[in-house]
């Protein structure tokens, strides 16, 4: 029955859907995995590289996290393309509040800009809509530290943890049972290790497939800060060699109750 309301972005289906909307959400749900995690001194992003071409120069480079204005960056999953799109408007939109109002501008009002944006593409004819959802981290001085996540149908909404793209819903199960408001960044970066280990398809994690940036305060200044292959390998490390610790107490534990009913 789909086939016959999906032809355009304006005809609802009788269940009132929108299936072009729909599809494009679809997209997503099989692009790398972005995640982000709110911590009580700062915000991480981290994002898996779906490609890694050993040719390609500068493969260091961001490719999926993006610097929008001293304050504000994102991340994105979907197609890369309207990614790049978005994104160069909410670096204008940004400059342009700067300009007339010599002041950042705040963060929910750059996110409602964009959303806007995004919605209008799915009430016209003649258009599709975005292809890509994106993760938005940034700073203020009225509302500190906030994460916010959009999805191709101009909806948006604040999290204290979100993960957009392959298996989302598995990484938010990990987070809504591990995440803790009281969490230091240090914490939220070993813990996006874990929920990535345990999410992404792969047999393990290498800095080549990873991306991490994170956004802190540095006195009076906001500091982003995209780490480096090198700094990323460190943590997966770390995070395996906390991982490796936590199967054997749990190994030990069972082995214990085992025991334990025997005798």
């Amino acid at each position: 029955m789909s086939h016959r309301y999906d032809t355009r972005t304006t005809i609802f289906s009788p269940e009132g859907r929108l299936y072009q909307v729909e599809y494009a959400m679809e997209a997503i749900s099989h692009a790398g995995t972005c995640l982000g995690i709110l911590a009580k001194d700062g915000i991480l992003l981290a994002a898996e590289k779906k490609h890694v071409a050993k040719l390609l120069d500068q493969s260091s480079a961001a490719e999926k996290i993006y610097k929008l204005d001293d304050h504000v960056a994102c991340g994105v999953a979907g197609i890369t393309a309207d990614a790049n799109i978005l994104v160069n408007s909410l670096r204008q939109s940004a400059q342009r509040h700067l300009l007339t109002f010599q002041t950042p501008i705040p963060i929910e009002n750059l996110v409602t800009l964009v959303c806007d944006t995004k919605q209008a593409y799915t009430q016209f004819g003649g258009l599709r809509p975005f292809g890509t959802a994106l993760l938005f981290m940034g700073w203020d001085k009225h509302y500190g530290f906030q994460l916010y996540q959009s999805d191709p149908s101009g909806n948006f909404g604040g999290w204290k943890a979100a993960c957009i793209g392959a298996n989302s819903q598995a990484a938010e199960s990990i987070l809504k049972t591990e995440y803790s408001e009281d969490c230091t960044l240090k914490e939220a970066l070993l813990l996006a290790v874990k929920v990535l280990n345990k999410t992404m398809d792969s047999a393990s994690l290498t800095s080549d497939k990873l991306e991490f940036a994170t956004l802190s305060r540095q006195g009076t200044e906001t500091v982003f800060s995209v780490m480096k292959p090198e700094a990323v390998q460190e943590l997966l490390n770390e995070g395996e060699a906390i991982r490796k610790q936590e199967e054997e107490a749990e190994k030990a534990k069972k082995e214990a109750r085992e025991r334990a009913r025997k005798e």
